[in-house]
């Protein structure tokens, strides 16, 4: 007899995963038959739609621009936000004084913001980019400060004892130290940041899948407004669901 405390043999977990997906494939042929595809396409006329989408000659270069965007806003949100949450985290006066601060500025609604970023950056890719760091560098800041600020005393006695330089203590001990509450803050941090460097596409921007989810809501475009929404979730649920993983396995070797 199996204990109630026993993990899920990988078979039960995929027929959980089964069972998932065609609950949602259900809800999903349900609603659109109770709304109308006009309002909601189902899933068959979806990923035709997604099929389409694709093939579209034109939807490369604008899959490659919200690429390069999201990877520059991604880039920046990380390791901007790990310098300045280590910072704040090993000075606790620092951390004290602005933590309040990026609560607060966490808070307000982007959105407002993105006229300022737009008489900083200019129209381009530069404000797509400056968006969505805007989005994602918080997050990552607040899980850093906070890791660092919960470290054992041996991580801060093992940097005194070795005369460790600033660069060596965060390289060699406070981020593997605090590895993984920074991949906590990334998982947010991933999908905040792609949010606003969508965000920045639907608003004066000419490229972009932002823009073309933009172009499709102009049109009342339904089939094209759901197909687009398909593939961002399914690829922030792919990234999430792997991020997810490191973040047991780095839980779990600690």
């Amino acid at each position: 007899m199996k204990s109630p405390n026993a993990l899920p043999s990988a078979a039960q977990r995929w027929g959980d995963v089964v069972l998932l997906l065609l609950g949602i494939l259900g809800c999903w042929a349900l609603a659109s038959w109770f709304f109308g595809p006009t309002i909601l396409p189902g899933p068959i006329s979806t990923f035709k739609q997604v099929r389409i989408e694709v093939s579209d000659a034109e939807f490369v270069d604008h899959l490659t621009e919200t690429g390069l965007a999201f990877g520059a806003a991604l880039c920046i949100s990380l390791f901007g936000g790990m310098a300045i949450g280590l910072l704040l985290g090993a000075r606790r006066l620092a951390g004290d004084v602005f933590e309040p601060l990026l609560l607060a500025l966490y808070s307000i609604p982007k959105i407002a913001l993105y006229p300022v970023v737009l008489l900083i950056f200019g129209l381009g890719i530069s404000a797509k980019i400056a968006f969505g760091a805007i989005h994602g560098i918080i997050p990552m800041v607040i899980f850093t400060m906070t890791a660092v600020r919960n470290l054992r005393p041996v991580h801060l006695r093992s940097i005194r004892a070795h005369r460790l330089t600033a660069w060596q203590a965060a390289v060699h001990v406070l981020i593997p130290a605090a590895l993984p509450e920074i991949v906590a803050g990334l998982r947010i941090g991933f999908s905040l940041t792609l949010l606003g460097t969508l965000l920045g596409e639907m608003f004066a921007s000419q490229r972009g899948i932002g823009h073309l989810l933009m172009r499709a809501i102009d049109r009342n475009d339904a089939p094209t407004i759901v197909a687009l929404a398909l593939m961002l979730f399914l690829f922030a649920t792919a990234v999430s669901l792997g991020l997810l993983q490191w973040d047991k396995k780095l839980r779990h070797a600690a």
